[in-house]
């Protein structure tokens, strides 16, 4: 019975209506306690997501009556970081194509540094923490650092401090642990009001959150933070395949599971992208990380659903009533796709097994959710049922893992179109860019 009354739970959980409620209480909380709009902001020296935030703020600052109570943090958590190196390089491409969007400073290569002076420089940030001006200071230090300038380093940084900086280690790990005790794990975050904002990603959530609130400095309601999705789809190019229609173009690879909610999305994104420009699109599905032997911490799993929802929302996609496939619910479906794809039908097959397990409670793992799912994508359901037996797909899926890591890549949703390779579906926009590119290029 718990099956089928959890979807509905998780459906109130996400609600937009409790969502509100929560931040009436917060708001309300704030007014007794006569506290200012306070947001709490963990940064991290080497993490490029952190340096772009840290130039936004004074202006974010400007636009809306709040203060920044600010944390310094340096070693990330193990557990939420699969493949920290391969995270690392991913940020660096990330927030080179964001401070391209939004005109900010960024180097074109990553900064040389070591764990040595990361840790100097940090104990330096944690004792800016305890004076006035933390912003002027930390950015100024950013800058240098990644900008590669170390005779400024050495102008700004008190030796004093950085050459005892074991004396800050009892500070970093009280940052570090209320930024795991409040329930997150990344840098360059953001907590308002008992929410949850990452850097330029997410900021536009904070925005549009300020602004109902009416805070917004002037008559304005505008969202500066949405250049990532603002113009999705905007471009009227299309792929020219010549007069037979085989002309040469890339495909758009989206290799995907079925557990990731933010797969779902991205495979919605990636149809409506493939579709508005006329290029393929691939679908390669792997086995979740749980599956793999890996571990999803709670924490990250609790964010992770909240966030997601809020995405959704954003785009108009239906998302909260949820039914975990994980286990027999992903073999299962994973174990129909062949047959789907004989049939052209793969994506939308995909498609109603993730709207089904993401939206509607379905539970892919029963003969009867699952029969659901394939007959609406169009299939025949006594066809399909003696191939659940077949476990032939764990090969296919393995490859497809196996070629994900060849591209430099670790999690998924993860796309490739021709030399561009992202992971997330914050990153469509590259995407797109690289077709726009590409498109504009073989146009003309």
């Amino acid at each position: 019975m718990i099956h089928l009354i959890k979807p509905r739970l998780v459906q109130l959980f996400l609600s937009q209506w409790l969502r509100n409620l929560r931040r009436r209480r917060a708001e309300k909380r704030r007014q007794v306690n006569n506290q200012e709009h306070q947001i709490t902001v963990y940064v991290r020296l080497n993490d490029a997501h952190s340096y772009l935030l840290l130039q936004v703020l004074e202006q974010f600052a400007q636009r809306y009556p709040v203060t920044f109570d600010f944390y310094t943090v340096l070693n990330l958590q193990e557990d939420m970081y699969p493949a920290p190196a391969l995270w690392q390089s991913n940020a660096f491409a990330d927030a080179t194509h964001l401070a391209q969007r939004y005109n900010l400073r960024f180097p074109s290569q990553p900064p040389e540094a070591s764990t040595e002076i990361d840790t100097q420089l940090t104990a330096q940030l944690l004792h800016w923490e305890l004076q006035p001006g933390y912003l002027e200071n930390a950015l100024q230090l950013f800058h240098a650092y990644w900008q590669g300038q170390n005779e400024t380093l050495d102008k700004i940084v008190d030796s004093n401090i950085s050459d005892h900086w074991e004396c800050y280690s009892h500070h970093l790990q009280a940052n570090e642990a209320q930024l795991k005790q409040q329930g997150h794990y990344l840098s360059a975050m953001l907590h308002y009001g008992g929410e949850w904002y990452w850097g330029l990603n997410r900021l536009e959530h904070l925005e549009l959150r300020l602004n109902g609130m009416g805070l917004q400095q002037g008559d304005s309601n505008a969202v500066v933070f949405d250049k990532g999705h603002s113009s999705f789809c905007g471009q009227s190019l299309k792929a020219n395949r010549g007069e037979s229609g085989a002309g040469q173009v890339n495909a758009i690879i989206i290799y995907w599971s079925l557990r990731s909610p933010y797969s779902y999305l991205a495979l919605v994104r990636a149809k409506q992208l493939a579709d508005h420009y006329q290029v393929p699109l691939e679908v390669k599905p792997v086995l979740p990380m749980v599956m793999r032997r890996m571990q999803v911490p709670k924490t990250k799993g609790l964010y992770i659903t909240a966030d997601v929802k809020r995405e959704a929302d954003k785009y108009g996609i239906p998302f909260g009533r949820i039914a975990d496939p994980l286990g027999a619910g992903v073999e299962r479906c994973y174990a129909l796709f062949d047959y789907a794809q004989s049939h052209g039908v793969g994506w939308s097959f995909l498609h109603s097994c993730a709207s089904g397990v993401w939206a509607e409670g379905i539970l892919s793992e029963s003969d009867s959710g699952l029969q659901k799912l394939v007959e609406r994508a169009g299939l025949n359901w006594s066809q399909a049922r003696p191939l659940l037996s077949d476990d032939s797909w764990r090969l296919w899926a393995q490859d497809n893992l196996a070629e994900l890591y060849g591209h430099n890549l670790w999690g998924v949703p993860s796309l490739v179109y021709g030399n561009t390779k992202v992971f997330g579906q914050d990153r469509l926009d590259r995407i797109e860019q690289a077709i726009i590119d590409d498109l504009t290029a073989t146009n003309h």
